[in-house]
């Protein structure tokens, strides 16, 4: 791409859209902190179901795995092609089990940690306000910066 036409397209995206940032509204109607809510109840309640859903799955896809591996030993020992075509799909199986498992695990533990981080935010948000340095800054300071 040239550099011309480079120029040209952030002019023409310049021309369409605002310069500013809004954080009022979203396109489409209703506003930007409609999209952003999400209270702490629930997500608890979500990472307690990836939580759930894990040790569920955990219980229910492993049922089957003893039998699978002992059915394919055997069919393997007779001299079958189907042992080892079924042992492949019992490795398969445990792993994509593995990671659905890993997956609802990361999920739960996601919540958790956006709620203790949530959390912390807002403590520290209470406590007071910092400056560019990371140092607290008084009242007397802060009210200089509204004068």
């Amino acid at each position: 791409m040239a550099w011309d036409e480079w120029e040209q397209l952030k002019s023409d995206a310049a021309g369409r859209h605002s310069a500013r940032t809004q954080l009022d509204g979203a396109p489409g109607g209703g506003t930007a902190g409609d999209d952003l809510v999400v209270h702490n109840d629930e997500l608890g309640r979500m990472g307690n179901t990836a939580f759930e859903l894990r040790q569920r799955f955990g219980t229910d896809s492993d049922f089957a795995r003893p039998s699978t591996f002992t059915a394919s030993i055997d069919l393997f020992n007779d001299g079958l092609d189907m042992g080892s075509a079924l042992t492949e799909l019992h490795d398969a199986w445990n792993t994509q089990s593995q990671t659905l498992k890993e997956a609802c695990a990361h999920i739960s533990n996601h919540f958790d940690f956006t709620r203790a981080q949530h959390a912390k935010d807002e403590a520290q948000i209470r406590t007071g306000m910092r400056d560019a340095a990371g140092d607290l800054m008084s009242v007397s300071k802060i009210n200089e910066y509204i004068k």
